[in-house]
């Protein structure tokens, strides 16, 4: 039986995705989540209402965008992105792979890009 309390996380294994994005928890620390994200195509514009967002850059980079500006995250960056602020998140190149570490079922709202 294994301790999961000594769970170990291949990253590697995480990320390795044929989909255009894929976001799921790989653990839990206190009350909050942290998430691997593969990506290859851009993901909507959104918010989250009750947690911040940190994204940490693993391979390949991401850019944020905001309303007034984009954030560019090379391998190794991270930022974090305040409750309520629109944003989106694009990879740099042909594939991102980030971790998120936010509130455990923080809640995601679709928002229409800023000039629509």
């Amino acid at each position: 039986m294994q301790d999961d309390a000594f769970a170990v996380v291949n990253l590697a294994s995480e990320s390795a995705t044929a989909d255009s994005y894929n976001n799921h928890p790989i653990a839990c620390v206190n009350d909050h989540e942290v998430r691997i994200s593969t990506m290859t195509e851009a993901y909507q514009w959104h918010s989250h209402p009750h947690s911040d967002e940190a994204f940490l850059a693993l391979e390949g980079g991401l850019f944020i965008d905001f309303d007034d500006r984009t954030i560019e995250l090379r391998p190794g960056h991270l930022i974090t992105v305040s409750r309520g602020v629109r944003h989106r998140t694009r990879p740099i190149g042909q594939r991102s792979v980030n971790l998120t570490f936010e509130r455990a079922g923080a809640h995601s709202e679709r928002l229409p890009a800023p000039d629509e």
